[in-house]
């Protein structure tokens, strides 16, 4: 079991941030305008909220010390990772309506650049959890978004396992406007299921390792969204999938952090089961306990990362037996192009 799911409650919320997330990514991916408007004018506005938060913080502003954003979400990883998301989602929309950069043959390779990007600051951070968990009480330590987090050699492993992943991506030179009357995606046809289940494999065990009262919504409703829509109606455009949802996702959790973090709809992984009356906490409630003393439950961490590591090492053993065998450079040439997915992707394909 990696979840304690003990009310329907936190069944619902996850359905309502699944179903949302698949919501706001159809809108922002069929018209420019959808797109504009979410990562253009939202994204504006929160960061005009995000400046005025820090200015009223560093000025001792009791609204802005004592804000969601200030207490919860105010670590680098956050804001690193919702204007990278962000900037990808903007490079997308250059690429499938061909304006701007979006021109250049040599802009092709930013979906390559700005998810590498994305990978990297995910293994930063699992690396950061790695050695502060090295010098903590039973693995402990406290982030500066005030929650408690269990670092250990998993860390390592899953970041090793994400620094794979940036080389399971090939193609990089493959990228194609949907020939659709709006354009509507951006696709990229050699990123194929090869990809995604190692990199949604890596992407989980990151969460649940190192944002483990988010990982219920962040781990799996935010990476099944994208990966729904690809099975089932989008082939070819899972990475503009998700960029859109990841960055949707990184604009709500930042403003309304307490939706996971407390009350009916917050979900804890078994990492906490060790802590007395577990069952009946809710994330918030560990911010105000002192773990140091519990002995952490790590078993299902060390095996996710394990599996994500593995997930990765056969995708690169395949992509480079394909490679050898097609004697193709497998990121300037697409060396899936006789799979089902690669030809229902790029029959999409404006050429």
């Amino acid at each position: 079991m990696l979840f304690q799911i003990n009310s329907m409650w936190q069944i619902l919320g996850w359905v309502l941030v699944f179903a949302g997330l698949i919501i706001t990514n159809e809108i922002e991916r069929r018209t420019k305008k959808g797109g504009i408007f979410f990562f253009g004018i939202v994204l504006a506005a929160l960061t005009v909220y995000f400046v005025a938060i820090q200015i009223g913080a560093n000025t001792g502003a009791s609204w802005a010390l004592n804000s969601q954003t200030y207490k919860y979400m105010n670590g680098w990883f956050h804001y690193a990772k919702l204007y990278a998301a962000v900037a990808g989602c903007i490079g997308f929309m250059l690429l499938k309506y061909k304006t701007g950069l979006g021109n250049k043959q040599w802009f092709k390779c930013f979906p390559f650049i700005i998810v590498a990007i994305n990978i990297l600051i995910a293994v930063g951070s699992d690396f950061e959890s790695a050695m502060r968990g090295a010098n903590a009480v039973n693995g402990w330590w406290f982030s500066n978004e005030k929650v408690w987090l269990n670092g250990g050699w998993w860390n390592w492993v899953n970041g090793i396992a994400g620094i794979l992943n940036i080389f399971c991506m090939t193609g990089w030179w493959g990228i194609y406007a949907s020939k659709d009357k709006n354009h509507q995606d951006m696709l990229w046809p050699d990123m194929t299921v090869w990809f995604i289940v190692a990199y949604d494999l890596w992407n989980f065990t990151y969460t649940y390792n190192n944002l483990p009262t988010h990982s219920w919504y962040c781990g799996l409703a935010l990476l099944l969204a994208p990966t729904f829509a690809n099975a089932l109606w989008n082939k070819g455009g899972w990475i503009q999938n998700r960029a859109n949802t990841l960055a949707t996702w990184c604009m709500f959790a930042q403003v309304v952090p307490m939706f996971q973090i407390k009350g009916r709809f917050s979900v804890l992984p078994v990492l906490y089961s060790n802590v007395e009356g577990f069952e009946s906490l809710d994330a918030f409630s560990l911010t105000t306990m002192d773990l140091t003393s519990v002995a952490p439950n790590t078993k299902v961490q060390g095996f996710m990362a394990i599996i994500a590591l593995v997930a990765n090492v056969i995708c690169l053993s395949v992509i480079i037996k394909r490679a050898i065998e097609q004697k193709k450079n497998p990121y300037k040439n697409e060396i899936f192009a006789d799979t089902k997915d690669f030809k229902v992707a790029i029959a999409r394909a404006e050429k």
